[in-house]
């Protein structure tokens, strides 16, 4: 309950001032890597150290965050099954504007999350053919041998992306792996430049994918088609890539935080 000298109040936007600072806590924790001390919330958020206090103890008492032996506060277990849930409707949005791209190109379609250092893949709509690719919905890779991963590493900056790298190694899945950091940042730099990504045989031999970012997603979040090298060819990437973005636009415009009344 609020006590006498903090009232629940309403923000400007016509919600509960309260729930947005803890939800705005929560993210700047995320944004942090999960972990952070009071002072940090206090210096990102603008927030006095007694507000914090009171709105992380009852985070705390929630299960959403826990305090760790020394002292910080970290994102707490119950947050996982929100997460689980959310993923799992996330790929629900996501299936029909999936079906479109199959539709259009006659190969499969994937959407993918970056998940910490991993990616994961939250839905998928297969192909019309027979052949069968590797990624299948909750299967999750390292970024760096992916198509999807290198549209949602693109999105990071250089020091970002040789830390996650030095986190998690550049094992070669085919012989067609990129497995040193620099040719890595060289080909981000290419998909900022085109707005797309390619994974050419590295993930599995025979197999290409194109793979762009979904726009102001609330989270780091990709579309992508693959299929057989013998059918998603350069020329077939000038058809395929105009769809691509056009889909991750819709679903992006479907995923957007509607404004306050």
């Amino acid at each position: 309950m609020p006590s006498p000298a903090e009232p629940r109040t309403a923000s400007p936007t016509g919600g509960v001032q309260s729930l947005e600072r803890a939800f705005d806590l929560l993210e700047r924790m995320a944004d942090a890597g999960g972990e952070v001390g009071l002072s940090e919330l206090s210096t990102s958020s603008g927030l006095p150290l007694p507000t914090i206090h009171r709105l992380m103890r009852t985070l705390v008492a929630c299960g959403y965050v826990r305090q760790q032996p020394n002292r910080r506060y970290a994102l707490g277990p119950r947050l996982i099954r929100l997460g689980e849930s959310s993923s799992r409707l996330l790929g629900t949005w996501a299936r029909p504007h999936l079906a479109r791209l199959v539709e259009g190109t006659g190969e499969t379609a994937n959407m993918a999350l970056l998940d910490g250092d991993e990616v994961v893949y939250v839905a998928q709509v297969p192909s019309r053919h027979s052949v069968r690719m590797f990624t299948e919905v909750g299967r999750r890779v390292l970024p760096h041998s992916t198509g999807v991963g290198k549209a949602l590493l693109a999105q990071c900056s250089d020091d970002e992306v040789r830390a996650l790298l030095g986190r998690t190694g550049m094992p070669a899945a085919t012989e067609k792996t990129i497995t040193t950091p620099e040719a890595f940042l060289t080909a981000l730099a290419r998909v900022r430049e085109t707005g797309f990504a390619v994974d050419d045989n590295e993930q599995e031999l025979g197999v290409r994918c194109l793979a762009v970012p979904v726009p102001d997603s609330p989270t780091a979040a990709a579309v992508s088609v693959s299929g057989p090298a013998g059918r998603v060819t350069d020329e077939a990437t000038e058809m395929i890539v105009p769809l691509l973005k056009r889909v991750a636009a819709e679903l992006a415009a479907e995923l957007a935080v509607p404004d306050a009344p």
